[in-house]
């Protein structure tokens, strides 16, 4: 959680909020509004994070926006950590006991940093023996809070062995793609 690196329980409710939707630009009420937080307090982080360069400000009219800013050299570390932080990972990982032996949990980059996908790419990969009405209810939060619907993909140990092993063409798909591993080693998965 950020709140275990980071003090300023401002700044992580602001990261909490930028993090859900990493494309969007805030206004300071919007942020405000979001965040449930003092107006000043948001802005005093806001400064802090600009200044830090890892959020970029743009005026438009006689209002200033706010963005997480894709030059920040932590940029994608920041969208990791959010991706296991905030809704569905912070789910799963919190509740990955109910959800059954789970050896691999992974998702796709586009999916993290909430980019347009074609509709057959997988959003979400579980490897393991799943407990599916746990999980199903814990992506149909997420797709609720998202308003848009999560494509995910379950199989066991074997079957994704076996399709790895095979070179099957949706396989391979998922994973050339970039992703964001949520349990599991990455280099294990790959080889």
């Amino acid at each position: 959680m950020f709140s275990d690196l980071i003090t300023s329980k401002s700044r992580v409710k602001l990261l909490n909020v930028l993090l859900s939707t990493p494309n969007e630009m805030f206004h300071v009420r919007e942020l405000v509004r979001r965040t449930n937080d003092e107006i000043n307090a948001v802005r005093r982080e806001l400064s802090f994070l600009e200044k830090n360069g890892i959020l970029q400000k743009e005026p438009r009219a006689n209002r200033v926006y706010y963005s997480l800013s894709k030059e920040y050299p932590f940029y994608f570390d920041l969208l990791s950590i959010g991706a296991k932080t905030i809704g569905l990972g912070a789910e799963i990982l919190q509740n990955k006991a109910k959800l059954g032996k789970i050896k691999y949990a992974m998702f796709s980059g586009k999916f993290a940093r909430r980019i347009e996908k074609q509709p057959d790419e997988v959003d979400f990969l579980v490897v393991g023996t799943v407990v599916l009405p746990e999980l199903a209810l814990l992506i149909k939060n997420e797709e609720r809070r998202l308003g848009q619907e999560i494509n995910y993909t379950l199989m066991s140990e074997e079957e994704f062995s076996f399709r790895k092993k095979r070179s099957d063409p949706f396989i391979i798909g998922i994973l050339s793609g970039s992703r964001i591993m949520l349990i599991g080693d990455e280099e294990s998965m790959l080889s």
